[in-house]
């Protein structure tokens, strides 16, 4: 599965969100819960809905409430975002396992699964990048300013979708070597957050 394939499957989990537009629509999976696309699909579905959580929790006038209630949503959004990773980092390190690692071989600077990251994230800026563009209440000058950014977001997702494949192939021939480091996120554990154990 090519990086092109992510980028088809980011696209289309974008467009599924935007037919209700609702952070709060339910989500359905239509992959095999075995399957890579399963992953993929999810990490997107949850990049989708946590790009809209912090385009609301902007809102000029939001109630004080309703932001904190968010704040925590994004915080249990991005802890979902690191699991997913990890989980798709995984995968590779299954599917390498038992691939002959040349002697002179290297390790990445970033794993396939930060990097994928990555790319649904530039899914993301694309899809509303191109609505900005072709917005037909904004200004000539807005929409113009807005294509030459989409441009440069689509020329970045040429490149870094081969730097993927690259990575990954090097991956297959051992010309280098997959080496995963746990995230180990503080704030959300009330074992290494100082302002949640000093409550207790």
């Amino acid at each position: 599965m090519s990086a092109k394939k992510y980028n088809e499957l980011f696209d289309e989990v974008i467009k599924k969100y935007h037919i209700l537009d609702s952070v709060d629509q339910p989500f359905e999976n239509p992959f095999n819960k075995t399957s890579f696309e399963h992953l993929l699909y999810r990490k997107s579905w949850i990049d989708t809905v946590q790009w809209h959580y912090e385009d609301i929790i902007r809102l000029p006038d939001i109630d004080p409430i309703e932001a904190l209630v968010l704040k925590r949503k994004i915080d249990a959004s991005n802890q979902d975002r690191t699991d997913m990773v990890e989980y798709i980092d995984s995968y590779f390190l299954d599917k390498f396992k038992d691939v002959k690692v040349k002697k002179a071989a290297k390790i990445n600077s970033e794993t396939p699964a930060w990097a994928i990251d990555r790319l649904s994230i530039l899914a993301l800026k694309i899809y509303h990048m191109n609505e900005e563009a072709t917005r037909e209440s904004a200004s000539d000058e807005h929409r113009a300013k807005c294509q030459e950014k989409l441009n440069v977001l689509l020329e970045q997702r040429v490149d870094l979708s081969t730097a993927i494949d690259d990575l990954l192939n090097d991956f297959a021939t051992g010309e280098k070597y997959v080496k995963v480091y746990k995230q180990m996120k503080m704030y959300n554990d009330e074992n290494t957050n100082p302002m949640l154990y000093k409550k207790k």
